[in-house]
């Protein structure tokens, strides 16, 4: 049985989802999220979320639990498999939402929701708004008028793009970015994100 380390409103949220789209059992391990004081402090066996039970196989980083999930249980589902058209499209997207979105938005999010008020620099809350806007304006062009990242289908490149969408729609940084927005609403409506983020 999967087995997956969960705390609401964490990177978690995309593992959940995936499972939830790919229709497979698993075991839900609620934690509550710690504000970190330093790394790797959260109750999971890898001090972070998520981290994924699967067997004798125990990893984190949603990325690769996605790419794991996909290879073994995706059967072609939710993303193309290596060698086949668009996987590279695919990839790049997968990994540009924790790669390059999520590192200003979690600036952001880091000195105005988790450090105390008095470690607070408003100086990298600014930047990371800066360089947030910068990238959700790529995104946005990128995305254009297709449904989904890579067009008509859904994959796991949106589950995985979803979550730092969500982030900046919380931070208010999405109204320049219509496309952007009605992608987001479009997608967390799935009856799998909705029970994934509920």
């Amino acid at each position: 049985m999967i087995r997956l380390y969960h705390a609401p409103r964490t990177r978690s949220v995309r593992v959940r989802w995936l499972l939830e789209e790919l229709g497979l059992p698993y075991e839900l391990e609620s934690r509550g999220y710690r504000p970190p004081t330093l790394p790797f402090a959260q109750e999971t066996p890898y001090g972070k979320f998520p981290v994924l039970e699967d067997g004798d196989v125990v990893m984190m980083e949603s990325g690769a639990i996605v790419e794991y999930l996909l290879e073994q249980y995706g059967a072609g589902r939710l993303g193309p498999r290596a060698g086949e058209p668009r996987r590279a499209e695919f990839l790049q997207w997968l990994h540009f939402s924790e790669s390059t979105l999520l590192p200003p938005l979690l600036d952001v999010l880091r000195h105005t929701l988790i450090k105390p008020e008095a470690e607070r620099i408003a100086a990298v809350v600014e930047d990371g708004r800066v360089r947030a806007n910068a990238t959700l304006a790529m995104l946005d062009r990128a995305l254009g008028d297709k449904p989904h990242l890579l067009g008509a289908e859904f994959t796991a490149a949106d589950i995985m793009m979803a979550y730092g969408v969500q982030w900046a729609a919380h931070f208010q940084l999405l109204a320049p970015f219509p496309a952007l927005d009605a992608y987001l609403r479009r997608i967390v409506v799935r009856p799998a994100a909705q029970r994934a983020l509920a």
